[in-house]
């Protein structure tokens, strides 16, 4: 079994799934006491989000990158950013290590092509749905990406910080991101990304007609078919 390597705490609360879906689905292929071979370097999430904000991209890229190297020192064989947004970086932090970036653009990318799909609708915070570096991976693959308008995408991206990073579950707003999957739908979305990794802790395939591509679980996914490749 291959180890991954995973830079989480982008938020805690998502690498957690992350934790949580490696494992299940080791074992899930294997059985048993089947376990994820894994090692995780989190990083204070207030110092990147406010890297983030800053646009100081290329310090937040040096840090992850230095992450990468000392999961690589660690033993990971390959290496997971567990955050949609922070893939902005994703070319620095491969460079900066000989083991591959599983990118999860292109996870999800994969997810959609399978389902037949070309056009989806994208959630995720304001610098994942606004700026290009998610859109184009995704484009460059074939797809069509829809995103919400300037007042859905702030509403879409205040819940991931204000309430989801938080641990904050609220009704609400669960019923705030159903009528704006509805409306990507309406505007022609055959699919809708959740790219953001909290996002499916708000919402989940029962909250939209059309499919949800949950990117945390499709990562998660991707990294223990990688894993597993030569294991069984």
């Amino acid at each position: 079994m291959k180890t991954v390597g995973l830079i989480g705490g982008m938020s805690w609360e998502s690498t957690a799934e992350y934790y949580r879906l490696l494992n299940e689905l080791t074992r899930e292929r294997l059985g048993g006491l089947h376990s994820s071979r894994c090692v995780l370097y989190s990083v204070d999430f207030a110092e990147i989000e406010q890297l983030q904000v800053q646009g100081r991209w290329e310090e937040a890229g040096e840090l992850l990158a230095g992450a990468a190297r000392a999961l690589e020192a660690a033993g990971a064989d390959l290496v997971l950013i567990c955050t949609n947004t922070m893939h902005k970086v994703a070319d620095r932090v491969q460079d900066a290590v000989g083991v591959p970036l599983l990118h999860l653009a292109d996870a999800t990318a994969d997810a959609v092509l399978g389902a037949g799909l070309r056009t989806v609708g994208l959630l995720g915070t304001a610098f994942t749905m606004e700026q290009d570096f998610y859109r184009r991976r995704l484009e460059a693959r074939g797809l069509t990406v829809l995103v919400p308008g300037a007042d859905d995408r702030a509403l879409v991206h205040r819940v991931i910080y204000e309430e989801l990073c938080l641990g904050v579950v609220r009704d609400s707003s669960r019923e705030s991101y159903r009528r704006v999957i509805a409306e990507l739908a309406e505007n022609g979305a055959e699919g809708v990304v959740l790219g953001c990794t909290e996002i499916e802790l708000l919402v989940g395939p029962g909250d939209s007609t059309v499919p949800l591509f949950p990117t945390t679980r499709l990562h998660a996914e991707a990294a223990v078919r990688a894993a597993l490749t030569t294991a069984e």
